[in-house]
């Protein structure tokens, strides 16, 4: 006696040709290759990742380095999610995105290093940190979250050297 059909004994095979999806997975990826941010012009982008991850390296780490005329995302370090929380601003009242410290250091090129807590019984905190490349057009925000954070101040002078070690800063 025969089995009884059933949709699982059904054999299936997709209808489009594999070249054809193979063609729009590259596709797809070359299209999220050329969004994302790579490095500034004339920097080898992992002697900057290196340089960064030894000087504020850490998960819940965050730092974007921008065109100072145009506002225009260059590199970034750690992925779009960890940079797109919010914490609190610690220079006013409310929660801010890295993007908008970068924004607002765009328009001033005023440098900003903020620290303050995450957590009301202070186990966690956030350093905030953004200003000028020296010697250069570029602009840098940086966010650091967690229970072992750098102030804001340490943020800034470590990232100063990070940046002359990955030969991003000009110093005259």
């Amino acid at each position: 006696m025969p089995r009884p059909w059933s949709c699982w004994m059904t054999p299936t095979r997709s209808r489009r040709p594999p070249e054809a999806a193979s063609a729009a997975v590259a596709l797809a990826v070359l299209a999220l290759a050329a969004c994302s941010p790579t490095a500034p012009p004339g920097v080898n982008r992992d002697d900057l990742d290196a340089a960064i991850s030894r000087a504020v390296g850490d998960p819940n780490t965050c730092v974007l380095i921008a065109d100072a005329r145009s506002g225009r995302v260059n590199y970034r370090y750690n992925t779009a999610t960890a940079c797109a929380r919010e914490w609190p601003a610690c220079d006013a009242a409310g929660a801010r995105k890295l993007k908008d410290l970068l924004d607002a250091t765009v328009k001033d090129r005023r440098p900003r290093a903020l620290s303050c807590n995450t957590m009301a019984d202070g186990s966690r905190g956030v350093g905030w940190s953004a200003g000028p490349i020296a010697g250069t057009d570029l602009v840098y925000a940086a966010m650091m979250e967690g229970d072992r954070v750098f102030p804001g101040r340490m943020m800034s002078d470590r990232l100063e050297t990070a940046f002359r070690r990955a030969k991003v800063s000009k110093q005259p």
